[in-house]
């Protein structure tokens, strides 16, 4: 229902994909660390997008935190991963 709202249901699909792929990616952090600081780069684009979108149909800030948290949790995440790779 929210992708009509955002009138993006044509990437519900692929946004969808890419997330469940991005969190495969974060619970494989002990495998390697370059999956995991891909996927944290992956999910914090998503995430800035997400936001974008947001603040493109007007949503409020309380509507519109959530994706800018998990933007900036996702990039200390890869920014973290990137000193050790």
């Amino acid at each position: 229902m929210e992708f009509e709202r955002y009138q993006l249901a044509r990437f519900r699909t692929t946004t969808g994909f890419f997330q469940i792929a991005g969190a495969i990616g974060l619970l494989c952090a002990s495998k390697s660390e370059l999956i995991w600081s891909i996927s944290s780069l992956g999910l914090s684009i998503l995430m800035l997008l997400g936001f974008i979108v947001r603040l493109k149909i007007k949503d409020s800030w309380i509507q519109s935190f959530p994706s800018l948290f998990y933007m900036v949790l996702n990039g200390y995440i890869f920014w973290q991963t990137t000193l050790f790779i």
